[in-house]
């Protein structure tokens, strides 16, 4: 699928595309992080549990930690927004990041339910699987799945986290974002190859992703799994803003234009339908 148009992108981006560029998914970390974990999660707890600010001697005498350590961790968690440094002693209580996090994912539940019905709609209309994704940080998670295909065996959900370039509800978010976020979500995820199929190259990427915004829909053609064809479409919320994607799924040997037309029409009009629900409710 190839597009003449312009992206019309950042001067970083056509270097890196003029560069040919090639990414792929960094090693493993290694390090001590899980104590790390655990000693920041003991101060959170410490932090919430407490009616007033914490000086940074209180804070590590509670957790059990040397002031040098504990002032470590809790200034990576005020850089991260979930503590504040406040009064004129500069003690420590949390903010309301916590609360913030908590809302994300009960509007995502929310997200889900407004959804499901036509989803569940689209599902038995196609005879297909249909699926509802979010992108969270620089990850897709899918948030919903509706029906089976016959003879398509589902995917490792893993591996589809971090392959939004091979994947139809990946590129239908990844083609509305700006430059600078595509960069980051393939910088850190990478341009893994998973098939002959796969787009491997930031160019071919980004060619593709013109041919989503011109068409209004994304298609994963055989390019996360051989024999497997999916057709994803952009949700929308009342600020136009993309918030999520749905996608239908099939196997490769229904693949004939008029069976491609015919799933591309269910899922850009179920996309354009809920788009507008979510408008209505103000979502």
């Amino acid at each position: 699928m190839t597009d003449q148009g312009a992206i019309g992108g950042t001067a970083s981006l056509s270097a890196k595309v003029a560069e040919g560029a090639r990414f792929a998914t960094g090693g493993p970390r290694t390090g001590k992080s899980i104590q790390a974990v655990d000693r920041a999660l003991t101060m959170l707890e410490i932090l919430a549990g407490s009616k007033e600010a914490l000086g940074l001697n209180e804070l590590a005498a509670r957790a059990g930690l040397n002031a040098s350590t504990c002032h470590h961790l809790v200034q990576t968690l005020v850089g991260r927004g979930y503590v504040l440094q406040v009064g004129r002693n500069r003690g420590y209580m949390l903010s309301s990041r916590l609360n913030e996090l908590v809302e994300l994912q009960a509007g995502e539940a929310d997200l889900a339910d407004i959804v499901k019905p036509e989803i569940e709609a689209l599902a038995e209309q196609l005879g297909e699987a249909v699926q509802l994704a979010t992108l969270h940080g620089t990850k897709l998670v899918t948030q919903l799945r509706v029906g089976r295909s016959s003879a398509v065996v589902e995917v490792d959900e893993i591996r589809k986290m971090t392959a939004l370039h091979a994947t139809a509800t990946g590129k239908a978010i990844l083609a509305w974002l700006p430059d600078a976020e595509i960069m980051r979500v393939i910088s850190e995820n990478g341009l893994d190859r998973y098939t002959s199929k796969t787009i491997t190259m930031l160019h071919g990427l980004i060619e593709e992703l013109r041919h989503v915004r011109r068409h209004g829909f994304a298609i994963d053609d055989e390019e996360l799994r051989d024999g497997v064809v999916c057709v994803g479409a952009a949700i929308r919320d009342e600020k136009g803003a993309v918030i999520a994607s749905i996608s239908a799924t099939y196997a490769a040997h229904k693949n004939s234009d008029a069976y491609r037309t015919h799933v591309i029409t269910g899922v850009t009009e179920t996309a354009r339908r809920l788009s507008d629900q979510l408008k209505a409710n103000r979502y």
